[in-house]
C-alpha cells in the first residue's frame, strides 16, 4: 500500500522507494508456463510489490537497458540474499525455483526486511538518502545539471549522437527517474575528472582524477532471464556459502563517523580504493558519492540540479562475479614489462571479457557455454585465449538434470563502449539470445551441436571473404582489409543472425534427442547454404569480364593464377567443406 508521503529539507516531499511506483514492470496474466499465460500492461510499482508479487510479474521494461541489470544489482538481488540468504547447493536451489513463488514464510521474511529498514530507502531523506551522501557539497557551494546522471544526455564533453538536447537545456528528472538514473550511475558512470568536494580528502584543486569507470562498465553483463522476475531472481543468485559478516549491502554500511576505511561507509565524502567484502558489498557497490537536488515545481518534485563526486573504487574485479565471462589469457602474455625498473610481473590470468558492438551476441557463444565442468576445452593456449563462462551459466549447468529440458531461457548481454579515455559513452550494447539448458551440459548433444553451427556461420563468412578478395586479385586489385569497409562477411553474417537465433530457440525443445538436433542442424545447413550463395551472387555481379582471363601473381617464389573460374570452384569447395551434411544430402540425390 503507497504511504503517505512525508516532507524532506526545503519542504522536498520524500519518495520511498519501497512503496512510491518508479519501476516499469510488464504484468503476467494468466498461469505462468500455461497456454492461457499472455502479457499484461505495464505499469510502475515500487520494490515491495515486484518483489512480494514477482511471480506475477514477467520483467522489468526500461530505457536504456542498462538501467536493468543496475536496478536488479543495486536493489533487488541484495535484497532477496540479505533478507532469506543464498540457497546452499543445487538441490535447494532447485527446490526453491521449481516452487515458482515466494512461500508464505519466506514473503513474511521479505515484508519484515523492507519494513525494517524501510527508512533507508528514502529518496530524498535528509540524513539518509538512498544512494548518496546528505549534505554533500563543494567548496563553492557548486552543483551541476541533472543530465550528469543521464547516459543519453549531452553533458560536457559526453554530446550522444543524434541528440535533440544540449548542455544548457535544463533536464528535469521526475522522482522516478532520478532515482534510476541514480542506480545506473553507481554502476556505468564515465571515468575521468570528478567534482572535489568537501570531506574527500584525496580531492586536489576541486577536483579527483584517475576515477575509473563504474564497475559494470568494466564488464561484459550476461544476465540470465526467466518467465516472470521471480525465476529471473534466482537465476541470478549463484548458491553456495553464507555471505561473511561484514558482507553488507551499502544501505547498511552509513556509519557517520570514523575512518572509512574502518567502517567501509558510503554515507560521508571519503572513499577508498579497496576490493568487494562478498557479493552483498559488490552487488550495491557505490562507485560514486552522489547528492540529487529536488525541487518542487508545478509538475510536482523535480530533480534539476546534481553532484556526484569520486566515490569506491573496486580493486580488482573479483573471480567470483556473477555477471560476466571470462577471458583466458594467453601464458606468452601474461608477463610484461613495468616500464623503467624493466623487471617482468605476473598480471592476473582472468579478466572480463567484454562485449563487441555490433557483434551479435551468439558468436561469442563458446564463451556462454564454457562452464566449469568443461574449462578444460577453453584453457588458454600458447597460440590462443582461452574463456571461463559466468558463475551464474557456471552454476545453471549444475542443476540441467533437475530442470525441465524445454525450459525457455534467455540470456541478455548489456555493455557500454566508452571513448576518449572512457570519459564518453560512444555506444550502448544489447542483445538476447534463447539458449537451451542442455547447452550447459558439455556431454550433451546440444552443447557441441550449437558450437558446430556457430563455427560453421564463421567459417561460411570466411569464405565469402575468400571469394571477395580472390576475384579482387583477379582484377588487380587488393583484398578489402579486415579493418576496414564492409566485407561480404559481414553482410553474410547479419543475414545469418535471425537463422541462429531459430536454430537456438528450436534446440530447447529437443533435450537429448540426437535424431531431432540432427534434424535441426541439417535444416539449418540447409538455410545457411542458401544464405551464403545469396550473398556471393552478389559478389560474382560485381566481376569484370576481365576476371574470365584473369592474371598471375607472384608470391615468395610462386606463381598464381587468379581468374573467375578457379574463384569459383574454390568457394564451392570451401562450401561444401564446411556444410557437410548439406553436402552429403545433395551427392545422395
Amino acid at each position: 500500500m503507497r504511504h503517505e508521503m512525508g516532507k524532506g529539507l526545503g519542504g522536498t516531499e520524500l519518495f520511498n522507494l519501497l512503496d512510491e511506483p518508479w519501476l516499469p514492470v510488464r504484468v503476467l496474466d494468466g498461469v505462468t508456463g500455461s497456454s492461457s499465460a499472455h502479457l499484461g500492461a505495464v505499469e510502475e510499482v515500487g520494490l515491495r510489490r515486484l518483489l512480494l508479487e514477482a511471480d506475477r510479474l514477467q520483467d522489468l521494461v526500461v530505457d536504456p537497458a542498462t538501467q536493468k541489470p543496475a536496478i536488479f544489482r543495486q536493489l533487488l538481488l541484495p535484497i532477496l540474499v540479505h533478507a532469506l540468504g543464498r540457497p546452499a547447493d543445487p538441490a535447494q536451489w532447485t527446490a526453491m525455483f521449481r516452487a515458482g513463488a515466494f512461500t508464505p514464510e519466506q514473503r513474511q521474511k521479505l515484508d519484515g526486511y523492507l519494513s525494517d529498514n524501510r527508512h533507508l530507502f528514502d529518496l530524498f531523506d535528509p540524513v539518509d538518502p538512498f544512494g548518496q551522501v546528505a549534505g554533500l557539497h563543494t567548496a563553492k557551494g557548486e552543483t551541476k545539471g541533472s543530465a550528469l546522471l543521464v547516459a543519453t544526455a549531452a553533458t560536457g564533453n559526453n554530446v550522444p549522437l543524434f541528440s535533440s538536447r544540449t548542455e544548457g537545456d535544463p533536464l528535469e528528472l521526475t522522482p522516478a527517474q532520478a532515482a534510476r538514473w541514480l542506480v545506473h550511475t553507481h554502476c556505468w558512470d564515465t571515468a575521468a575528472i570528478k567534482t572535489g568536494v568537501v570531506g574527500d580528502p584525496q580531492a586536489k584543486s576541486g577536483k579527483t582524477t584517475g576515477n575509473p569507470t563504474g564497475p559494470l562498465g568494466q564488464l561484459g553483463v550476461v544476465m540470465p532471464v526467466g518467465r516472470t522476475v521471480y525465476e529471473t531472481l534466482l537465476l541470478n543468485v549463484p548458491f553456495g556459502q553464507a555471505p561473511l559478516s561484514d558482507d553488507l549491502p551499502q544501505w547498511s554500511r552509513r556509519a557517520k563517523e570514523g575512518r572509512v576505511e574502518d567502517t567501509l561507509s558510503c554515507a560521508t565524502a571519503a572513499w577508498q580504493t579497496r576490493p568487494a567484502r562478498g557479493l552483498l558489498d559488490l552487488w550495491t557497490w557505490q562507485s560514486r558519492r552522489i547528492r540529487l537536488i529536488p525541487e518542487e515545481t508545478p509538475a510536482g518534485t523535480r530533480v534539476t540540479r546534481v553532484i556526484v563526486a569520486a566515490g569506491d573504487r573496486l580493486a580488482p574485479t573479483p573471480a567470483d562475479e556473477p555477471h560476466t565471462t571470462w577471458i583466458r589469457d594467453r601464458p606468452a602474455s601474461r608477463t610484461k614489462k613495468t616500464g623503467k625498473t624493466g623487471k617482468t610481473v605476473a598480471p592476473t590470468s582472468e579478466r572480463p571479457r567484454r562485449h563487441q558492438p555490433g557483434r551479435a551476441a551468439w558468436r561469442g557463444l563458446e564463451a556462454l557455454l564454457a562452464v566449469e565442468s568443461a574449462t578444460t576445452d577453453y584453457d588458454a593456449t600458447a597460440t590462443r585465449a582461452g574463456f571461463r563462462s559466468s558463475v551464474l551459466l557456471s552454476s545453471l549447468s549444475d542443476t540441467v538434470d533437475r530442470m525441465p529440458e524445454a525450459y525457455p531461457l534467455q540470456v541478455e548481454l548489456t555493455g557500454i563502449a566508452y571513448g576518449n579515455q572512457s570519459a564518453v559513452i560512444e555506444d550502448v550494447f544489447f542483445d538476447q539470445i534463447p539458449l537451451p539448458l542442455t547447452a550447459l551440459d558439455p556431454g550433451g548433444v546440444i552443447y557441441g551441436s550449437l558450437l558446430a553451427a556457430v563455427e560453421q556461420a564463421e567459417k561460411l563468412a570466411a569464405a565469402v571473404n575468400n571469394l571477395s578478395a580472390d576475384l579482387r586479385r583477379a582484377a588487380g586489385s587488393e583484398p578489402i582489409p579486415w579493418d576496414k569497409g564492409q566485407r561480404p562477411g559481414d553482410t553474410l553474417l547479419h543475414a545469418l543472425d535471425p537463422v541462429v537465433r531459430r536454430l537456438l530457440a528450436g534446440l530447447r525443445t529437443v533435450g537429448e534427442d540426437f535424431d531431432q538436433s540432427e534434424r535441426g542442424l541439417e535444416a539449418w545447413e540447409e538455410k545457411a547454404g542458401r544464405a551464403t550463395w545469396k550473398v556471393a551472387e552478389q559478389v560474382f555481379s560485381t566481376a569484370a569480364p576481365a576476371l574470365f582471363t584473369g592474371r598471375s601473381v607472384s608470391r615468395d617464389g610462386k606463381d598464381y593464377v587468379y581468374r573467375l573460374s578457379t574463384a569459383e570452384k574454390s568457394f564451392r569447395d570451401r562450401l561444401d567443406a564446411v556444410l557437410t551434411r548439406r553436402s552429403a544430402q545433395r551427392k545422395g540425390r
